[in-house]
């Protein structure tokens, strides 16, 4: 576990949440478990651009955006380029959205409102996963 504590610092992620105080929220959430390299976007496009042109070791991704692209639409651009793990977050609890979001692959899909110690649990279970530590 230690290991993974000390690893936490040198992961980048990238919060896409159109909604500011949930940004912020999310931001306060993850550095509180370590994390420090966060970048942060409202807009789907932006979104696109940072996640093909930076190597993330996860994203966050709200569904619902400030512009036209969506979450799951930025994902699959992304994801054309860079495998990064995504964990969706949302308050849509459509099921088309989540049948449209599996078509391009989703470490997790978490409804709103989320809880510190549910997201920090998801994450920890993903590097945990990835660096091979049971």
């Amino acid at each position: 576990m230690h290991l993974l504590h000390n690893m936490k610092q040198n992961y980048k992620i990238l919060v896409v949440e159109d909604e500011l105080v949930l940004q912020l929220m999310l931001e306060h959430m993850l550095r509180k478990m370590g994390f420090n390299q966060i970048d942060k976007t409202t807009r789907g496009d932006v979104a696109i651009e940072k996640g093909k042109s930076n190597d993330f070791d996860l994203i966050l991704m709200d569904i619902m955006l400030q512009d036209e692209i969506d979450g799951i639409e930025a994902y699959r651009q992304i994801s054309q380029t860079k495998k990064t793990p995504v964990i969706y977050i949302t308050g849509n609890t459509d099921p088309r959205n989540k049948e449209r979001a599996e078509k391009y692959g989703y470490y997790d899909y978490i409804g709103k409102p989320i809880t510190f110690s549910y997201l920090k649990s998801v994450i920890n279970k993903l590097f945990k996963n990835r660096n091979g530590q049971s």
